[in-house]
């Protein structure tokens, strides 16, 4: 059985990113429940030279976005990285998904040799779709992700393993 590059990535990011927004789903409760802010959330970080959690969520969301717009061919739309509230992280969460899932399987399986340019460490290159995928899109994609999760259950939200992995 072969595994399709549409499962391995677009598959991967709507389930990753559908997650979190189930964890974003319990911190809007345990906040409630506390009778705090959510808002409260959006800049929080684990270390002081570290991005807020609004960056986690720009940052996964912007990983899927650019893999799957440059391996389709689709334009990758524009989004302003301005979110500073916690509605405004929701609104993005979401955008993110909405994306992926309009990228369908007809788009991008089969596209695994496909030369995808690219700037690593400063440096133009050309990497065939999938090795995008497993050496930068994915790992950059999970760092952020797991980033916001980290935050919010560092904040005390009563999440764990199986509300990460789903």
């Amino acid at each position: 059985m072969s595994i399709s590059l549409y499962a391995t990535s677009a598959g991967v990011f709507v389930r990753m990113l559908t997650n979190l927004q189930a964890i974003l789903a319990k911190a809007e409760a345990y906040a409630t429940e506390r009778k705090f802010n959510p808002d409260n959330y959006v800049g929080m970080r684990l270390a002081p030279d570290m991005h807020p959690l609004a960056f986690q969520i720009q940052s996964a969301t912007d990983r899927s976005k650019l893999y799957l717009a440059r391996v389709s061919g689709v334009a990758a739309p524009s989004w302003a990285d301005t979110e500073k509230t916690w509605d405004e992280i929701k609104t993005r969460l979401q955008t993110g998904i909405d994306f992926a899932k309009a990228i369908t399987p007809a788009q991008i399986d089969g596209l695994e040799d496909k030369l995808i340019p690219l700037k690593v460490r400063g440096e133009e290159v050309q990497w065939p779709a999938i090795r995008y995928l497993l050496e930068n899109a994915t790992p950059n994609f999970y760092f952020h992700v797991t980033t916001a999760y980290d935050i919010l259950r560092h904040a005390g939200v009563p999440v764990g393993k199986r509300d990460f992995t789903g």
